[in-house]
């Protein structure tokens, strides 16, 4: 059984919300590159989700509209409540998934604005991080997930190979609750997730 609860300030809208286990000891923090309702992206990190093993709960961020631009002038004493709540979500999160799709040919601004607000704070360091490519346009997305490495290089997290996917995936493949019913693709995006916990577990036994 899983239990859904909403975490957060009821003052502002940055939410974020976690499906869990019966005895939740891990997380993984979902964060997709699409504000768009019905995201193909979001989708997939809920059937990423859904084949978490025992023992582990997934948050899923939906912080990534109601961030400011980024300045180094409010990263202090005022640092924005939506910043604050981001960041405690990351420090708390034992590895981080990632889908996004590919604006004009790299990462959308407000993924990248994201991650420049993880930075000062150093909350990434070390991080377990993967993502998966849901992309099924000719040039699948390539000059976006190289950004993301390139960004997410310089947040100081670690990369997990094994648990980065290219996994193509059509709309017509995503059920009314919004996972992927493709039996196939399902069985893919749970071996990266498996990837992705396994190697948390061994940072953090």
């Amino acid at each position: 059984m899983t239990v859904r609860r909403a975490v957060g300030s009821t003052t502002r809208t940055t939410q974020y919300t976690s499906i869990m286990s019966r005895h939740p000891a891990r997380t993984l923090l979902l964060i997709s590159g699409s504000t768009r309702r019905g995201s193909v992206n979001s989708s997939a990190l809920a059937t990423a989700a859904s084949t978490l093993p025992e023992g582990w709960q997934a948050t899923t961020c939906s912080a990534l509209a109601d961030l400011p631009h980024f300045t180094p002038d409010l990263d202090g004493e005022a640092i924005p409540g939506s910043v604050r709540d981001l960041r405690t979500a990351v420090r708390a999160a034992d590895a981080l998934l990632f889908s996004t799709p590919e604006y004009a040919g790299t990462l959308p601004g407000a993924l990248k604005n994201l991650l420049e607000w993880t930075i000062g704070d150093t909350v990434m360091t070390g991080k377990p991080v993967a993502w998966l490519n849901c992309s099924t346009a000719p040039g699948r997305a390539a000059g976006t997930y190289r950004t993301l490495r390139t960004v997410l290089t310089y947040t100081a997290a670690r990369v997990v190979e094994d648990a980065c996917l290219d996994v193509p995936v059509e709309r017509r493949l995503i059920g009314a609750d919004g996972v992927v019913t493709d039996a196939d693709v399902r069985h893919r995006i749970g071996t990266s997730v498996r990837a992705l916990t396994t190697a948390a577990t061994r940072t953090r036994p």
